[in-house]
């Protein structure tokens, strides 16, 4: 059993040191386990990376379990305890530090290899949800077995298993594992194609994750032609992460949103999962406008700015604006936060949504001049500037206050203090509850 990861790592792996990242959970310590069995064949340095995320009381627990493992089996420990988050998006920042981390790791012990544990059913999930929020060829494909990076390579034995394999594995060779429980909540977009969607296409063909493997691959071959194919106009279209617009109109189309999608990487870096097709055809379609003079606002404080014949993406220079894709959970320049929830307020502070009337992704962003919002029960609409007015919001507080609107632009809730025409009574559908705190 296994044969294949292990044949995966037998042919990547041999004298060197590598660095496993480790969470405790049940695929995590299939392949700390698998990679340990094969250490002495292999002449292996093995790092184990654990994160404590000190989000659950269990955290605590399951870094202790994950370093006992280590010691009975003589391999080095490196443990990362993070207490605070401060990234407007909660998930963004626990990721980030997650892998500066394991980076750091690699660093340390001057590692050719960073093992993560993503199996076929992660990968399943990542292509559905990418389908769904909408993403560029290569976020469609999902992860690959190995990404390169400047100095190390991320492998991913498991990617060919499913996680019923994987569970099989761990019960049979007695290997210990945490459960975390948050993985059942379905406030979480993953967790409902885990719980949902996966069981469906698995009762269809039980062997589907081996498809979705061959679809990401595929993806990326033709990712792969068309990144080549676009090296070869960059130098005459981009100068500077400037798009010389007159030039860039004479591209093929599908070359000209692979050029938008070349600059936003170099941007975003790793945190080039918060763009997504929306903001690459806002960008297409801010540069094909007859306008001269418009800006675009784009995640992280970034703008896309037109002037005449140049479109430049820089850093937004008013600190005050913002503007943030919501996914499950965010904080707010002012502290508070908004969250997808289960509970039975009715007040401002909670807003229900049915889908099916709006366009999402949704966004959070601070007010603009002229924005209006159809009020629920008022028959029209009424500027948000006015709304402030009424309920005595102090000056300041009106610069950083939320407003969320969908990906049409449409203002949907102020949170705290007004409702919209979306909002939806108990008694009716709506599949989104969002509270804000």
């Amino acid at each position: 059993m296994m044969n294949e990861a292990i044949k995966i790592l037998e042919d990547n792996l041999k004298d060197e040191a590598v660095v496993v990242a480790t969470s405790g959970g049940p695929d995590s310590m299939a392949l700390l386990y698998l990679v340990n069995s094969l250490k002495e064949k292999l002449n292996l340095k093995i790092v184990c990376a654990h994160v404590n995320h000190k989000l659950r009381k269990e955290s605590d627990d399951e870094e202790i379990m994950v370093k006992e493992f280590c010691d009975k089996n003589g391999i080095i420990f490196e443990i990362l305890t993070i207490n605070n988050y401060n990234d407007d998006n909660f998930h963004n920042d626990a990721r980030t530090k997650r892998y500066e981390f394991f980076e750091k790791c690699v660093k340390k012990c001057q590692a050719k290899h960073l093992l993560t544990a993503h199996h076929g059913d992660d990968l399943m999930e990542t292509i559905l949800m990418r389908l769904v929020r909408g993403s560029s060829l290569k976020g469609y494909a999902g992860f690959s077995l190995k990404t390169a990076k400047e100095d190390y390579e991320i492998l991913r034995p498991l990617i060919k298993y499913t996680k019923d394999e994987v569970l099989d594995f761990v019960c049979k060779n007695k290997i210990p594992y945490a459960v975390d429980n948050s993985n059942e909540k379905d406030v979480y977009t993953r967790n409902r194609f885990r719980k949902y969607i996966l069981p469906v296409l698995k009762n269809e063909d039980a062997n589907v994750h081996q498809k979705f493997y061959k679809f990401s691959k595929t993806l990326e071959m033709y990712d792969e032609y068309i990144s080549n194919e676009t090296k070869k106009h960059l130098d005459k279209v981009v100068n500077n992460n400037n798009i010389i617009i007159d030039e860039y109109k004479k591209l093929n189309s599908l070359i000209q949103i692979k050029v938008i999608e070349k600059i936003l990487l170099d941007i975003y870096g790793e945190e080039v999962m918060l763009i997504t097709d929306v903001h690459t055809k806002m960008i297409h379609n801010l540069i094909c406008s007859n306008k001269p003079n418009q800006t675009v606002n784009l995640p992280n404080k970034i703008i896309a700015v037109k002037k005449y014949n140049i479109l430049s993406i820089e850093k937004d220079k008013n600190e005050d604006s913002y503007e943030f894709e919501f996914d499950e959970f965010i904080t707010l320049p002012n502290g508070k936060t908004i969250t997808k929830s289960e509970t039975q307020s009715n007040s401002n502070n909670v807003c229900r949504l049915n889908s099916k009337e709006i366009k999402l992704p949704l966004y959070i962003r601070n007010r603009k001049d002229g924005d209006k919002i159809e009020v629920k029960g008022l028959n029209g609409t009424k500027k948000v500037k006015d709304i402030f007015i009424d309920k005595k919001i102090p000056m300041e507080e009106r610069k950083t206050h939320p407003i969320v609107v969908d990906s049409n632009g449409k203002i949907v809730w102020i949170p705290g203090i007004k409702k919209s025409k979306f909002d939806k009574p108990k008694k009716e559908n709506y599949d989104i509850i969002l509270e804000y705190v």
